[in-house]
């Protein structure tokens, strides 16, 4: 399976070496023996999904017009969509938080970077000015957020690995196109999953107008993990906000984000 961070970079640190790797392989004569060609077959690779429960302890998030806490409905919903992904044993499925904890954004980011997730989302409830809007929508990270946030990496002391590659053992120049090309691949694949998650949805669960958008929400922000943040509807709509505290409608939710993230890992599978 086309998997993994690592293998991204790798092939990016390829791209910019390839003249000598070319030159190197072509003087080296073809393996010969009886052990030619013969590999051990590879582990069936399980995607490393990292699930965000929005908010949590002291941060509530958005209180419903009944009362209800932002930071519950998430949890639920969360926890909900890691079962449905565990039963189908083809992932390995981890929540940022396991608890009603407060997490930091950023170290939200941090743990989904420490588990080498290949998908990150995180799941919220909106509320809105008006109180008539209601609907499920998608972010990604916006373009200008996206190069910000590239920026301030490759002025950074280069310590941080991006994609399994260690930037401080590659030249400055180089260290700053594998960011940005890894950057760009990125936001691609998260621009593709909010598709799949709008289209998992469409005809079957109310939509926010205009439901794929982009912000520059901090815990979208690493380089190298595809990430989307879905505000699954209005505490601030009285008919939403209900609906939201309903288990079976969770359930529906978690199911139809399930959809969506089986498709999304099909399109990047090795056929």
């Amino acid at each position: 399976m086309a998997w993994g961070r690592r293998a991204v970079a790798r092939l990016l640190v390829g791209c910019l070496t390839a003249g000598l790797l070319i030159g190197a392989a072509s003087s080296q004569p073809p393996a010969r023996g009886p052990l030619a060609g013969r590999h051990k077959p590879k582990a069936r690779y399980q995607p490393v999904v990292v699930i965000d429960p929005g908010h949590g302890g002291v941060d509530p998030g958005a209180i419903g017009i009944d009362g209800v806490y932002e930071k519950y409905i998430t949890f639920a919903v969360a926890t909900d969509l890691a079962q449905l992904l565990r039963l189908t044993r083809s992932f390995r499925v981890m929540l940022t938080r396991g608890t009603d904890e407060y997490v930091a954004l950023r170290e939200r980011v941090a743990r989904a970077r420490a588990l080498h997730a290949d998908l990150f989302i995180s799941i919220h409830a909106d509320a809105l000015p008006n109180p008539e809007k209601r609907g499920l929508s998608v972010f990604t990270l916006s373009r200008t957020a996206s190069d910000r946030e590239a920026a301030a990496l490759a002025d950074s002391e280069n310590s941080d690995i991006v994609s399994g590659v260690r930037l401080a053992r590659q030249p400055r120049e180089i260290g700053a196109i594998l960011i940005d090309l890894v950057r760009r691949e990125t936001d691609n694949r998260s621009r593709q999953l909010a598709r799949d998650v709008v289209a998992s949805f469409a005809g079957d669960t109310q939509l926010l107008e205009n439901p794929q958008r982009s912000a520059g929400f901090v815990v979208l922000t690493a380089p190298d993990i595809p990430s989307v943040l879905v505000e699954l509807g209005c505490l601030s709509n009285a008919v939403e906000g209900r609906l939201l505290q309903r288990p079976s409608y969770r359930r529906k939710l978690a199911r139809g984000l399930a959809r969506a993230i089986e498709v999304y890992i099909g399109r990047y599978a090795e056929p």
